[in-house]
């Protein structure tokens, strides 16, 4: 059977990907856009199509920056891109020929191999995760899920709720439980105690888009307004219950507190899901202010390898508006690498994208030294906290190995077995590399991360037989 061929392959159907759609679209690309969610609109849009159509009042609720949501979506679905939802990429390679499982595990036909002139990763950020003692327990949930579950089926926590962390994503959850009437009763701040000093050097630009900094204050005045304890300066956090969670200790400001709890919602910012630029050798970059990998990229998006390109969170965490310009940006340039416009045409087309692009940048330095992950947080303290909950690795077995020699991720992961199971590293990697280097006493720069290999999702021995 011979693979179908597309001029611009597109991995998400998020705001990056549904933009670098249209934008590819209106210069005669054939696009073909792969998501594994089952409808448009990525993790920020997720389900929106049906909100608006069938629970309006709960897309209302949402705010007003999600009603050009629906019109986007809508603009996608029209713009003669083919659309295939539900399939998960688990191998890639660099003939750029692409794999994906299919609904019905490939009985019904369905192609699960493509090849493209161009891809496009856009497949965006994931919470980070934030392991600290008793996060195993039934209670203990990350942030992004309490968002997944109201947007996907309108469920709300019927209990009363503890958030922890830091990052605007934080802020944005606990007002919207705070508007849908879900009790709050502590919101534990672990922003590090100077680092709205250290981020005044980066004010005067971010004033360029003040709406910004405008909706952040306002986010934290209504929990101020509402009475909502607010705890700052978190250094240690713990989860505590014999069969579930019962309550939360914490340490703020040298003193230890504890409160009662029956959810706990975690959250220490987004990192960019960079499995597939991993898998496929891409140069990356250790981006300090917020502790994370980042592909190194071009003005444009282009990656260290030929014919792969980046855009929206997956590069680097933006939020969604410097999303959807990159995904155009990204969209021009795969447009000029086939023949469909020139160089110079394409610089014209995206001086005005530029321009806008620039301006809601400008913030963000401000907001990644705002938010900077507190490190005693990233790599926990007590050595019995699991890192790879997959295999049940602790703190102090990473630790271990360390001493016996095993000083990089490679070499950890095969006398541990981190990461190894079914998340392969995505939930573990990060926090496994920081404890390594915090072993070494050097910067995870140097210690490197992990390899990834193919597949990069689970699959069954079926869907790898029907791949061809």
């Amino acid at each position: 059977m011979s693979i179908p061929e597309y001029d611009f392959v597109i991995i998400g159907s998020g705001p990056t990907g549904m933009w670098a759609a249209i934008t590819a679209r209106q210069h005669d690309l054939s696009v073909l856009v792969l998501d594994e969610q089952p409808t448009a609109g990525g993790q920020i849009f997720r389900n929106i199509e049906h909100l608006e159509t069938y629970r309006n009042s709960d897309f209302r609720k949402l705010g007003p920056e999600y009603i050009p949501a629906g019109r986007l979506i809508k603009r996608f679905r029209a713009c003669g891109a083919a659309y295939l939802p539900e399939r998960s990429v688990w191998d890639m390679d660099n003939e750029l020929i692409i794999r994906v499982t299919t609904p019905g595990g490939g009985r019904n036909n369905s192609p699960s191999a493509f090849k493209a002139r161009r891809i496009l990763v856009a497949t965006g950020a994931m919470e980070r995760p934030m392991p600290l003692p008793g996060w195993t327990l039934p209670g203990v949930m990350a942030c992004t899920s309490v968002d997944v579950l109201f947007k996907s089926s309108g469920l709300l926590p019927d209990c009363p709720v503890v958030l922890a962390g830091c990052g605007p994503l934080l802020l944005s959850v606990a007002n919207r439980l705070l508007a849908e009437g879900v009790v709050i009763s502590a919101l534990l701040d672990t922003t590090p105690k100077k680092a709205l000093l250290k981020a005044i050097p980066y004010l005067p630009a971010a004033l360029r888009a003040p709406q910004y900094l405008f909706k952040g204050a306002g986010m934290l005045l209504k929990l101020k307004w509402a009475g909502i304890p607010v705890h700052t300066g978190i250094e240690y956090i713990k989860a505590e219950g014999k069969n579930r969670l019962e309550r939360v200790r914490f340490k703020s400001k040298g003193r230890t507190q504890t409160t009662a709890a029956d959810l706990l919602l975690l959250h220490h910012g987004l990192v960019p899901n960079f499995q597939i630029t991993s898998l496929l050798g891409c140069e990356h970059k250790w981006y300090d202010r917020q502790r994370y990998w980042e592909p190194v990229l071009d003005k444009w998006g282009n990656t260290s390898v030929e014919g792969v390109m980046v855009a929206g969170d997956c590069g680097r965490v933006s939020g969604s508006k410097v999303s959807e310009l990159k995904g155009q940006m990204a969209a021009l340039e795969a447009a000029r690498a086939v023949g469909a416009i020139s160089g110079t045409e394409r610089d014209k087309l995206a001086s005005s994208v530029r321009a806008e692009l620039g301006k809601h940048q400008a913030p963000r330095p401000f907001i990644d030294q705002l938010f900077k992950p507190r490190l005693s947080l990233i790599v926990p303290e007590d050595e019995d906290t699991l890192v790879c909950r997959c295999e049940e690795v602790t703190v102090g077995e990473l630790r271990r190995a360390v001493r016996l020699g095993a000083h990089s991720p490679d070499r950890v992961k095969a006398m541990t077995r981190t990461g190894m199971g079914l998340c392969q590293g995505r939930m573990c990697g990060l926090t496994a590399a920081e404890i390594i280097a915090d072993e070494l006493n050097c910067s995870p720069a140097d210690v490197g991360y992990q390899r990834v290999r193919t597949p990069v999702k689970p699959i069954t021995l079926e869907q790898l037989v029907n791949s061809g």
